[in-house]
């Protein structure tokens, strides 16, 4: 009897005659079953109440892989006996004869037995030896009992681990039957066409049972930095920005922010250009002629870059290099709409095409703030950026004097970086930044910023008196730092690993 079938119908049969099994595991063994297969029987006949099983745990123990092959081969004592020869042996022509582990644990016990003896040669002390190892571990494989300190002896040797065995004893339940009809678990076809399915017996939903767990949604480590980063500016009275245009034209992306056309980012080997649709003619037709005039003659107190301006170098089409061009398409339509002041904010992806490493990606996201108003200075500049950082945990800043094509005066924010910071990761990531780094509690680069210049607001129609401050930095580097990561591929792209996804800690900002 080898099937869960015959062993089902076996068990209630003698139930129908006896009032219990004792033990499930000497029944298993009586009906010549394995007791995993009537283990299954068991449970399935006690959720239909047809028996009544509770558990019978017995503690036992198996022979470990050491065991087991001293069960077979003998015990390493008895082996290093019985390879002494009645003259005698050199210690040295002995362990050749034996296997190492087999000699430097035999030898040592059968010293400590006295059965051996080195006089100079190894030669034996005692005519023969009884194995009571090897005999203790068939007794343990036949499951015979053994006293308390020679379970406890080979225990120590670590030939013997316990097992638990977990048995059933059985009685009957209260819909038991000598025989069990299978209930049906689906309404076939032909029950139908027969109109017998009101005559079958069903078997019932298990409204108890678990369902497969679902898979939940987890929070890439750079969403939980941005939403922070979001709630700072909110908290501040920003206003976010539609970033939704990957594809931005070389007039708002470059030309608007007063950007000359032969500038070096906009050379092919920084800047991916589009194939298809590879330019753009949609407009504001005089606009593009007052950032024309600009570049080509100057104006409002500038003499412009003075060169000829060509309108098909506007017209390409790339992925945004910044997250800037929305905030010049921003500007425009605020001044065309009628200025009013404003706290604007960006958070999302950019495109350089440079060469991929540990520390650089050809696609990043950029965190971008700007204020627009009347009579802003780069005192104003300072106190916002004071309080935007200070929010992020970095009290103490620096600025430095920078230089960018759009904005007049820029500077370059530094932060004090403290040995409690000393990871790895920050350490890879301030190599990385132009500032000066020999040792921690050094000042690191965090960020750029400045005021837009004159030739790039006026031309869109701000009036005269109107500034705009602002300032960028990486969303990358600081989760970077936060998560202790110093591989930007291991954060971002294709080659992540989801279990960074599924665990990992808290943003915590500022604290």
């Amino acid at each position: 009897m080898r099937d869960a079938d015959g062993a089902e119908r076996a068990l209630l049969a003698f139930l129908e005659s006896n009032a219990e099994i004792s033990n499930s595991e000497a029944f298993a063994r009586d009906l010549g079953v394995d007791h995993e297969l009537l283990a299954g029987t068991i449970k399935s006949l006690h959720g239909f109440g047809f028996i009544e099983a509770k558990d019978v745990r017995r503690e036992s123990w198996e022979l470990t892989e050491e065991g087991l092959v001293y069960s077979r081969n003998g015990s390493p004592e008895v082996q290093v006996f019985d390879a002494v020869p009645a003259g005698g042996i050199s210690r040295e022509d002995l362990q050749r004869k034996l296997d190492d582990s087999v000699f430097s644990i035999g030898f040592r016990k059968a010293m400590s037995n006295k059965w051996l003896e080195t006089k100079p040669l190894v030669s034996r002390k005692v005519l023969k030896v009884e194995d009571v190892v090897k005999q203790q571990l068939l007794d343990i494989k036949d499951g015979k009992n053994l006293s308390a300190a020679d379970i406890d002896a080979l225990k120590k040797r670590k030939l013997i681990v316990p097992k638990v065995w977990k048995a059933y004893s059985i009685t009957k339940g209260a819909n038991y039957a000598p025989t069990r009809t299978k209930a049906a678990t689906e309404v076939t076809r032909e029950m139908l066409l027969k109109e017998t399915w009101s005559e079958v017996a069903f078997k019932p939903y298990n409204f108890q049972a678990l369902g497969q767990p679902t898979e939940g949604g987890h929070l890439h480590p750079l969403l939980k930095v941005r939403t922070k980063f979001r709630q700072i500016f909110l908290e501040m009275g920003f206003e976010e920005m539609p970033t939704n245009n990957f594809v931005e034209s070389s007039f708002w992306n470059f030309d608007a922010l007063f950007q000359p056309q032969q500038h070096p980012a906009r050379d092919s080997h920084d800047t991916f250009f589009l194939k298809s649709p590879c330019k753009t003619q949609t407009f504001p037709e005089d606009y593009l002629e007052r950032v024309k005039t600009i570049h080509e003659q100057g104006g409002f107190g500038s003499i412009g870059y003075m060169y000829d301006w060509k309108r098909e170098e506007a017209e390409k089409n790339v992925l945004r290099t910044h997250t800037t061009a929305v905030s010049s398409r921003m500007l425009y339509k605020l001044a065309q709409d009628g200025f009013v002041p404003k706290r604007y904010f960006s958070i999302d992806r950019v495109f350089r095409n440079e060469a991929v490493d540990r520390t650089h990606l050809a696609e990043f996201h950029q965190i971008e703030g700007l204020i627009c108003d009347k009579g802003l200075t780069l005192g104003d500049l300072i106190g916002v950026l004071n309080d935007f950082f200070s929010r992020l945990g970095m009290k103490k800043l620096r600025f430095k004097p920078a230089y960018n094509p759009y904005t007049e005066p820029s500077m370059e924010i530094f932060r004090q970086v403290y040995p409690l910071y000393g990871s790895s990761a920050l350490l890879t990531l301030i190599s990385c930044c132009n500032s000066y780094h020999e040792q921690l509690n050094k000042w690191v680069e965090v960020g750029n910023s400045g005021m837009f210049r004159p030739e790039m607001l006026l031309p869109m129609g701000l009036p005269d008196d109107v500034s705009v401050i602002a300032w960028g930095l990486s969303l990358e580097r600081p989760t970077m730092i936060l998560y202790g990561i110093d591989n930007i591929r291991d954060l971002f792209g294709h080659k992540v690993d989801l279990k960074l996804i599924k665990s990992n800690p808290i943003c915590r900002l500022g604290m």
